[in-house]
């Protein structure tokens, strides 16, 4: 068995270096309403809000500190632009200027690069919102919840931010793929936002992960949104195409994980001379099958 771990992230200028998008000859390089997909998509802006307030600042439009460093990182993965730090006082078309003013056409994609990625799959769990939160974001107990993670190495922690090393079970090749992401969750949105550290394949992977209380229980949705590298064994279509595939997977397995230990939980709370079980998740029995270097983090 071979251990496949991926590439480090370059440093410098040339960090993460995406495809971009091809355009037709004479169009805006970046638009408003890119920019605005991008902090709906990314960084947890109300549409309605941004449509009624055109000329409000990033700011008044509620982004906060957080939102406005994952609006820096998406456009710099995107676009290989850097945002000035005074963002958040610009309005989005102001954005889209300074995105549009510093973009070199030069850059463009393969012949046939196509569109970057982009996947969103939810479940709805019969469990309370805390309870979900709690549990997917112990990263340390994933083995405990998704079939296809065979360890994971906890590297750094920095309040609510954790880097980690993940590693997968042996594909039908028997190679074993690892990398490093690192994911800042936001306990007042319930919302997470990671990325990949060791890309391998990707250009980048950036995942946003949402927690909604509905009735009966839990939303949790999942988005991710990558280009594949030229070099990569798949097109960025066929990975979206897996991405989606095993996410439904993996999203189906963990609500009936949590489900079970909401069920104990319950239970136990009924009848108060029992001993509480501990709130985690149980062992994994065996990798369900998965598709090699995919994962859903």
């Amino acid at each position: 068995m071979s251990v496949r771990h991926e590439e480090p992230a370059l440093t410098g200028s040339t960090q993460q270096e995406p495809a971009l998008t091809q355009r037709e000859p004479g169009s805006s390089p970046v638009t408003a309403a890119e920019i605005t997909t991008i902090l709906v998509r990314h960084c947890g802006l109300d549409p309605a809000a941004a449509a009624a307030a055109p000329n409000a600042s990033l700011e008044e439009l509620g982004m906060d500190s957080l939102a406005l460093l994952e609006l820096q990182a998406v456009v710099a993965d995107r676009y290989r632009i850097q945002l000035p730090e005074e963002a958040g006082r610009l309005s989005i078309a102001e954005v889209a200027e300074v995105v549009a003013h510093q973009y070199e056409p030069s850059v463009a994609p393969a012949a046939g690069a196509g569109r970057p990625g982009h996947t969103e799959n939810s479940v709805r769990i019969a469990a309370p919102l805390p309870l979900v939160w709690d549990l997917t974001n112990d990263v340390a107990g994933w083995t405990g919840l998704f079939t296809e993670y065979q360890s994971v190495e906890i590297i750094e922690r920095r309040g609510d931010t954790v880097r980690f090393r993940l590693t997968m079970y042996p594909d039908e090749n028997g190679v074993t793929w690892s990398w490093v992401s690192e994911r800042t969750a936001d306990p007042v949105r319930r919302e997470v936002h990671a990325h990949r550290v060791e890309t391998g394949p990707f250009e980048y992977m950036r995942i946003h992960w949402r927690y909604a209380e509905v009735a009966g229980g839990t939303r949790m949705t999942w988005t991710q949104d990558f280009e594949m590298r030229p070099t990569a064994p798949v097109t960025t279509a066929q990975m979206t195409d897996r991405i989606n595939a095993n996410s439904r997977i993996q999203l189906d397995i963990i609500r009936d994980r949590i489900e079970r230990i909401a069920a104990e939980v319950a239970a136990t709370a009924s009848t108060p001379a029992a001993s509480a079980p501990a709130a985690s998740a149980p062992a994994a029995s065996a990798p369900a099958a998965s598709t090699a270097g995919v994962g859903d983090e």
